[in-house]
This record gives C-alpha cells, structure tokens and sequence, in this order.
C-alpha cells in the first residue's frame, strides 16, 4: 500500500475538522453591480482560517473591503437572532459571513458582533454606524441613503452618514415591537428551517417603503433547550411549531419612511404560510400556500392599499413544491414560476412552459431584461446553468462540464460557481455568461483533501437509481470480498451520488481507505429526477427510502462482485440516520450494523412545514407517522446500533434520541449511545467532528468483526458476520 495514501487518510479527520468541512477559503455570497463590472463575495482568509471577510473584483484584480479582525479582532459575538440565522442556514464560520447592497453595489453593509458596519466600494475604509442596539440582517436602501435593521425584535431605519468613521445618523424605530412575543422584520422558523425564507424586510426600488413581517409566536409549542453538561444554566425557550401544533401568526405590512404603515390582506386562514416575498419594478409580489401545501398562490400587492390580486395558482394532490427564486417576474412583467407536466418540471414564463420534456428545473437564478437565467438537470448527476431568451428557439446550457453549478447574473456579467470532480470553484464571465476565451477566475483558497474521491458512477436496478460505488485505494478486483457501508441521504433536498468532489464523496473516500466498499445511492424522494421521483415519499418516507438502498446494495453486488454482503453496514446523519436506524430494525437479513446520528425516530416531533408536507396532519393522518416513524418497533432491533445526538439539538431535538434508547433498553436490546454536550443538529467543534469519524469508523469495525483500523491501512479479512 502507499504510504502516502496511508498517512493522507489518517491525517483526513482532523483535515476535515479544521477545514469545516473543506468549506474555510471558498468564495461564495456574491453580488454583480447593475453595470457588470464589479462583484462583490464572502470568503476566509484560508483554507483553515474560519473568519469571512468581504472582496471586491473590479478590473480584474481582488480587492480586501472588509477584514473583521482588523475592524473587531475576529468575528465577535453576536446576537441570539444571528445565531439562531447561522443555525438555519448551517453556517460554519464567523466574522463576515452575509452582507447586503445598495442598487448600485456601492455600499455594503454587515454586522460584527452586534455592530453595525458600512463600507464603499468605491475607495474608503470600513466605518461604524451607531445602532440602537445589537444589529441583525441589516439591508440598505436601493438608493444607500438608509439600512434597515432588527435590535429588540423591533425594526430601525438608521441614516447613512454623509462620509467619516464614526459619523452619526438619525436612528429611528419604524416598526415597534409589541410585545416579548412579537417580532418585526425577522423570520419564523419554519420559514428560516424548511421554507429557505431567511428574510423578514424589504425594500421597495424607490427606497420610500418597506415590506415587514409581523411574527407573533404566542399560540406556538414551546420547546426547551438545556445543557445538561452545565446544570447551572438555566434552559433556553425555543418557540417549535411541532408537528399538528400552531404555527406563528405572520403577517405582512407595507411601512414607508413617512411612519405610515398599511397591512398586506390575503386570506390567512386557508393559506397561513408566507412563503415567499419581494418588490420589483412592478411591485410587491409574493407567495402564499395552504397548510395542506397543496395550492400556492402567487400574490400582487398594491402597496398604497394592501390589497392583493391573483396572478397564478398551482395545485398538487401531494404537495406544491417551493421552487428556489420562483415566483420573479422579466422586465416586460411576465411571471416567472414553474410548472409541474407529465413528470417534469417546467420552467414557464408568461403562463407558458418553455423547456422541454426531461429537463427537471431546480430553481430560478434571476432575470435579466427578458431573459431567465435557470439552473436545471437533464442528468440527475449534473446540475447546470441554463439561459431562457424569448428570441431563441430553445433555452441554451451556459455552464459546461460534469458538476453542480450555480450562477449570479448581473449588468452583462455572470459569476459561474458551483463543485465540479476537481473541486470548488468560482469565475466570472462576461456577455451574460456565455463563454469567453478568458474568464477570471476568483482564488478558491479550500485546502485539498488529502484523501481524493475516486466514485464509480453507477446506474443500478429496475429504476436505475443514481449511485456512486467508492473503492480502497489499494483495493485489486478479484483480490477478496470487501465488507460493504452505505453512505446515503437518500431524503428530500439533497443528493450525494453526484458528478462533483463535495465533501460528503470526501468522507465516503475515507471510509473507503479503512477497508470497506462504500456505496452512495439515491433513491425515491431525493431532488432531480422530477416531481413524480420526489413525491413517491409522499404519506410513507420510510418504505421506499429503504427499498432503493437494499436494490441498490444488491444491483451493486451484481456489476462489482467482490462486495460482501454477509458484512453490511449503514451510516448516517438526520434523515439518513433515521434511515440507518431503520435499516437494522426491519432488514437485518442485509444490515449487520448502523450508526444513526440526529435521527428522528418519532415523525411527531418534527416541525409542522416540513413534516407535514410529506406526511399530512398528524390529526388526520396518524397512519403516515406509524408508518414513517421507529417508535414502537424498538424490539425488533437485532443489530449493533449506536445513536448519536447533540444535546443542543433545535431541529431534531434529542427526545427523538433518548425515548428510543429507553424503548430499546425496555426490550432488552443492546445498543450503543453517543451524546453530543452543547452540540446542535450541526455540531460545530472541530474536535468534536475530528473524533466523530473515527468513533464512527471503530465502531463499525467493532460491529462486523473487523478490528479496529487505526493507520487506515488495509483490514485483516475476519469470520463474516452471516445474516439472519
């Protein structure tokens, strides 16, 4: 074996630990100026430095606009709503990691710690705005005359000073909270969670008005976060809105600068969820769906009234799915949605669908004039940057090459970003990003693994599921079977089997290089395939889930033949540490052993968007949730399992954890469990994260009787564990 391969994969836990998940030093977070020539991003210092800092490229060159450790000496702290933001967002580092612009991109502004900061892009140091208290999501106006920000749950407008650090505006309070449980200006949770709605503010163009959302969170379960590892901290109050509970009561209001305010008036009965918001040049435009998620409507508001009009509304006898940048509207007003037909999802404009049959739409990146800028897949594998013009025959791919790619389109100017095999990357290109002979490219600072993904993209069984089969470096066909783990998500949102070097494929390489065959699949519910792919979950997300990873197992045993299954494994984290629960319980015959981490077991205690999209209200469908959940099936367990959950967990709070366990124990069932003190459903400790992998990787060595592997090197070939 190579020894450099060896001491690659043993230094690789605390690599991907420091790195944050290879994540420190790549740009990201950009803006375009409405005239192209400057972009605006996000990025550390290095690959192992965790602080943000804000760049500017103009003429081809990077230019530092704003250090954190030189304004406040790193990121500093910062407030609870901010926090709770980066939690949502699962974001993993500090200093600078969002910002906002004028129209313009001449003035940017950030909070540190609390603070309040400005910075022109023009020339000028970074300097202070005073604030009337911790700052959150602060937003200048279209016309950099004002920032919009939230302190005290209550929404300020403060005057941008004329020049000068330390220069004072006017600071007023425009919208007042009422109460401890009312909010102005911020995201509920299940917006922030499951909707992708991080925001709660915004501007109208002229920079006169603003729309604001009211949250009132007063009829919502109340969940307790405590820190047992610290018994003289008093518990922390999260309003979770479980499932069958009541959500937040959230309203939208148009406030101008004038102190006038006028309430937004739709039916908030029948459609409680506001789901998506914005002002463009032809108005205010949102998104309003039914708690059944089956209609979403799409909304014009007259802002001098409040009075909405219907432009679209879309219906599904499962669920309509919030499509990423929809609904937006082109430059001659046409609206801008997506339409699901026959098993694709369509990009439509104007009423009208304007791609073809197979290729699956994923979201809407903006406009320009009249022309859409998209990103879709016509391979599940690949997500690529396409381009709707009215004058062409057919939309054109503008990004080329295997890989998940992403754009932000501005003045002419387009920043391609995305994950291809070699890596992250990021460039910049003129002509509305189609390709020129040279584009810039913007420094990706990301260390490089020391392990290097080698996937085998495979197709396997009757509904060729998308996989990826990652082998031992070492590793010579025909040479002895290879103990199997699968690596999935295999839930909605998100796909692993894919053609790019994220860092899930990474970490499924260094399972590799501890002795195993690492298989990767996607199955039904997972994004990319269409609508129908997406919704086979819909009232049961445990059946189908497990099917495709056991046909995907055994397909995959059928093209690589030295795949033991006699020695399965499992591993996984949230929805795939449910699904690895599962797998032990109900297939022992093909998994010998599971790692579960943050796993909900008890649907009941998800949140009401994203559970009951998939499962309907408890109330009336309590079936789904005995079908889809591992409470009351604790007695089947015959398998190593071991459980891992952080105690600090808002999102799959570990009651999921600690009943199970208490059901496994009652049944007499051995099992192994892992407690995460202070960690959330992201545990954010380096060592904690180093150490995760390798308690992971010995305990299921442990469990098929493979030995302990310290050095990464090849495993000794053990007695199989036989199935059942």
């Amino acid at each position: 074996m190579d020894s450099t391969h060896t001491s690659g994969s043993a230094a690789f836990p605390r690599q991907f630990a420091r790195t944050r998940r290879f994540s420190l030093g790549v740009p990201r977070n950009f803006t375009v100026s409405p005239d192209g020539e400057r972009v605006l991003f996000t990025r550390t210092g290095g690959g192992r430095d965790p602080i943000g800092r804000l760049w500017l490229l103009a003429d081809g060159a990077e230019r530092l606009l704003a250090d954190p450790t030189a304004l406040v000496g790193g990121g500093g702290e910062v407030p609870e709503e901010e926090r709770l933001r980066r939690e949502r967002a699962r974001e993993r580092s500090a200093g600078v990691v969002a910002y906002a612009t004028d129209r313009a991109a001449r003035l940017a502004v950030f909070a540190l710690g609390g603070a309040l900061w400005a910075v022109r892009t023009d020339g000028g140091e970074p300097f202070p705005v005073p604030a009337a208290g911790p700052v959150f999501d602060p937003r200048p106006s279209p016309d950099g005359r004002h920032i919009a920000y939230v302190t005290g749950r209550s929404l300020h407008i403060v005057e941008v000073p004329d020049a000068g650090a330390g220069a004072a505006g006017r600071d007023r309070q425009l919208a007042a909270a009422e109460g401890p449980e009312i909010t102005y200006g911020l995201a509920e949770y299940t917006a922030a969670e499951s909707m992708g709605r991080l925001r709660g503010h915004w501007w109208s163009p002229d920079g006169d008005r603003l729309l604001v959302a009211r949250v009132d969170t007063t009829r919502v379960h109340r969940r307790w976060i405590s820190d047992p590892a610290h018994p003289d901290r008093p518990p922390r109050a999260i309003r979770y809105p479980l499932t069958g509970t009541d959500n937040a009561d959230v309203s939208l209001w148009v406030y101008g600068l004038d102190g006038s305010r006028t309430e937004v008036v739709w039916d908030r009965v029948a459609y409680e969820y506001l789901a998506t918001v914005g002002w463009d040049a032809h108005g205010p435009l949102i998104g309003v769906q039914s708690r059944n998620q089956r209609s979403l409507r799409t909304l014009a508001v007259d802002p001098d009234t409040g009075a909405t009009s219907l432009l679209d509304e879309r219906t599904d006898p499962a669920w309509v799915e919030l499509v990423p940048g929809t609904p937006a509207r082109t430059a001659s007003g046409a609206l801008v949605l997506t339409h699901d037909v026959a098993g694709t999802r369509h990009l439509a404009v104007g009423g009208k669908a304007v791609t073809p049959a197979g290729l699956q739409v994923r979201g809407v990146l903006g406009t320009e004039g009249d022309r859409v800028y998209f990103t879709a897949s016509d391979d599940p594998v690949e997500t690529h940057v396409w381009c709707h013009d009215p004058e062409a025959d057919a939309p054109v791919r503008l990004s080329e090459g295997p890989g998940t790619h992403g754009a932000v389109v501005g003045g002419g100017t387009a920043v391609f970003h995305g994950v291809t095999p070699e890596g992250p990357y990021a460039e910049v290109r003129g002509e509305g990003g189609v390709a020129t002979p040279a584009p810039t490219a913007i420094a990706c600072l990301a260390e490089a693994p020391v392990v290097t993904p080698r996937p085998r993209h495979l197709l396997l069984g009757k509904r060729q599921l998308r996989a990826a089969l990652y082998l031992p470096s070492w590793y010579e066909p025909g040479t002895g079977p290879l103990p199997v783990l699968l690596d999935p998500y295999a839930g909605p949102g998100m796909q692993l089997a894919v053609a790019a070097r994220g860092w899930t494929a990474c970490v499924s390489q260094w399972f590799a290089e501890q002795g195993f065959a690492v298989l990767v699949a996607d199955g039904r519910g997972t994004p990319g395939r269409g609508p129908e792919w997406e919704k086979a979950v819909h009232g049961d997300q445990l059946t189908p889930a497990l099917e495709d990873q056991v046909d995907a197992l055994h397909a995959a045993a059928e093209q690589v033949p030295d795949l033991d299954l006699d020695r399965v494994a499992i591993r996984g984290w949230s929805f795939s540490g449910f699904l690895a629960a599962a797998a032990v319980l109900l297939r022992p015959e093909v998994f010998h052993a599971a790692v579960a981490g943050a796993a909900p077991t008890d649907q009941r205690l998800y949140d009401t968007h994203w559970k009951e999209r998939f499962l309907g209200h408890p109330d009336e469908q309590p079936q789904n949730y005995e079908r889809s959940s591992l409470t009351g099936r604790g007695h089947l367990l015959r398998r190593p399992l071991l459980l891992i959950h952080g105690l600090a967990d808002d999102n799959v709070t570990v009651a999921n954890m600690l009943r199970f366990s208490a059901e496994l124990l009652a049944a007499g069932r051995p099992h192994t469990v892992l407690p995460l003190p202070g960690a959330t459903h992201a545990p954010a400790d380096d060592q904690v994260n180093e150490n995760l992998l390798l308690f992971q990787r010995d305990f299921l060595l442990d469990a098929l009787g493979l030995g302990r592997n310290p050095a990464g090197t090849r495993p000794p070939g053990p007695a199989p564990v036989r199935g059942a």
